[in-house]
């Protein structure tokens, strides 16, 4: 079957698993379109995800494991926008928690002047040092005042700066644009910590640039987990604004009512389908833009220049080619999708809760979509993003399911009836390791390979 027939075919496929799903009762599917709208919703997220991972993979052969880290990123970027600041904060300690990491930053900045100002040898070595213990003293005396007056305010309710909502704490939820403009703040940041991950691992091979970027994303997560100040860490921030319309609201207006009587729904079950529908166009926009944008640049002089790179970074440097420099552009447009889909993520789920953010979910299962879907074409992440979240989402049933079969004509109470049963929640990571298997037997560069 030729390429320019498989790929919508297989997009068809997908698109009557989601169907099913909201339809039928039928096997493994819900019957529920508001199950099947969740599982749509966390897919189209995963395919921006999935997309940024082959953006730097299947283009330049990146190997970056360290997803999480910027995902969590775009989750701050979310908070750090969309939630009111705290009253009496910034009096009380913000503008000290400033000036502290303006110190910090400029000790670094202070340290690498003299590096290249000074000639080698001992005078230099003890003035760097000198400059790292004056400057870190002052930083904590300075940043460590700021952090205790402002985890003291109020820590059950916030603890915390907040964010740049002009709504205040009464009315920021009717302020949900700054949600949405949170987005792209979310790609600004983690593009920012890619960039200076880039320019010192960068020049590693794979194997090492593959170790500090999973150290890097752990740092990443050990931050916002501890630094109350800034996110209230594994305490939370909840009751993020949408930028789509509230339940309550649907319900309470006299037209929607209309609406979900005239087709014959049930007004909660409308609203509540309303909200998600209106998640799904938002996303659905947001990817198809990003994949329309990337298949012009994989078409374009520098997307081939890219995989020139990609497969022989010997011959592209005897072309004149800055091949660490072109490996920091995609590296930091790759995580710059990723931070983007975090911060729609953060969205979705109306709350931040670092505590959630686990490699299994953040970095292998998005590079699961990736070779799944064909590593080096973008159609083949978004399809490997659709496929692999669906299945994983559906998992859980299907082993209920076959271990029902399985145990059927086994007494009941029975010690290995009992343990099969408990065992079918544990089949993901066993079902994923079975569907990478079999597309890598049998179709080893994926759903969708590249052209």
């Amino acid at each position: 079957m030729s390429q320019s027939l498989r790929t919508p075919l297989l997009f068809a496929l997908v698109a009557l698993l989601f169907v099913l799903q909201g339809s039928t009762d039928w096997w493994i599917f819900a019957g529920s379109w508001n199950s099947s709208l969740t599982i749509l919703n966390m897919a189209l997220i995963s395919a921006v995800m999935a997309l940024g991972v082959n953006l730097q993979w299947g283009y330049a052969g990146l190997f970056n494991v360290g997803i999480m880290g910027f995902v969590a990123l775009g989750g701050l970027a979310t908070v750090l926008i969309a939630m009111p600041p705290t009253p009496g904060a910034w009096g009380a300690g913000g503008f000290r928690i400033v000036a502290g990491l303006i110190m910090g930053a400029g000790t670094i900045m202070l340290m690498v002047w003299q590096y290249k100002t000074l000639a080698q040898g001992r005078l230099r070595a003890l003035v760097m040092f000198a400059t790292l213990v004056v400057g870190f003293v002052v930083f904590r005396w300075i940043f460590d005042a700021g952090v205790a007056g402002v985890e003291a305010i109020n820590p059950a309710q916030t603890g915390y700066l907040g964010g740049l909502n002009p709504g205040g704490q009464d009315n920021y939820r009717g302020h949900g644009y700054m949600t949405l403009l949170a987005w792209p703040v979310g790609g600004l940041l983690a593009a920012g910590a890619a960039w200076l991950v880039g320019k010192t691992a960068l020049g590693l091979r794979s194997d090492y640039l593959a170790i500090a970027t999973l150290g890097i994303a752990e740092i990443i997560l050990a931050v916002v987990k501890n630094e109350d100040w800034l996110g209230r860490g594994v305490k939370n921030v909840i009751g993020l604004p949408r930028p789509v319309p509230y339940e309550v609201d649907l319900q309470q207006s006299t037209s929607f009512i209309q609406k979900a009587d005239a087709i014959g729904m049930n007004v909660t079950t409308a609203s509540t389908l309303a909200v998600k529908l209106s998640y799904s166009l938002l996303f659905t926009i947001v990817l198809v833009v990003l994949v329309i944008l990337a298949q012009l640049s994989l078409k374009s002089p520098w997307g081939r220049m890219m995989r020139a790179i990609r497969d022989n970074e010997v011959a592209a440097r005897a072309m004149g080619k800055d091949v660490t420099h072109r490996h920091l552009q995609i590296f930091v447009l790759g995580s710059a999708l990723c931070g983007l889909a975090g911060a729609m993520m953060t969205t979705l789920d109306g709350q931040l809760t670092p505590g959630t953010y686990q490699p299994l979910r953040y970095t292998f299962l998005i590079w699961v979509m990736v070779i799944v879907g064909g590593s080096g074409n973008n159609l083949g992440s978004v399809l490997g993003a659709f496929v692999i979240w669906f299945f994983w989402i559906q998992v859980e049933p299907i082993g209920n399911w076959l271990m029902s079969i399985v145990t059927s004509g086994m007494t009941d109470g029975s010690p290995l009836k009992t343990h099969l049963l408990d065992s079918a929640a544990h089949m993901r990571l066993f079902s994923m390791g079975i569907i990478l298997l079999l597309v890598l037997r049998f179709s080893p560069r994926g759903l969708i390979p590249e052209r």
